[in-house]
């Protein structure tokens, strides 16, 4: 999952909901956490992801 959204972070910097889900469809689950991986990726569109981001900053 952290593989895949940092693909799509590096190849789509600012991509939108839809994007991000279509993504990510492949890795996700229906178990109630795709809102949570979604504002995740979003956080991490304004972070410098050339740095380590630890659980808090998330």
């Amino acid at each position: 999952m952290i593989i895949q959204a940092s693909s799509l972070l590096k190849d789509n910097p600012k991509a939108n909901d839809d994007e991000i889900r279509q993504a990510m469809s492949g890795v996700l689950c229906r178990c109630g956490s795709q809102a949570r991986v979604l504002k995740a990726i979003k956080r991490a569109q304004g972070a410098d992801l050339g740095t380590n981001v630890g659980a808090a900053d998330l």
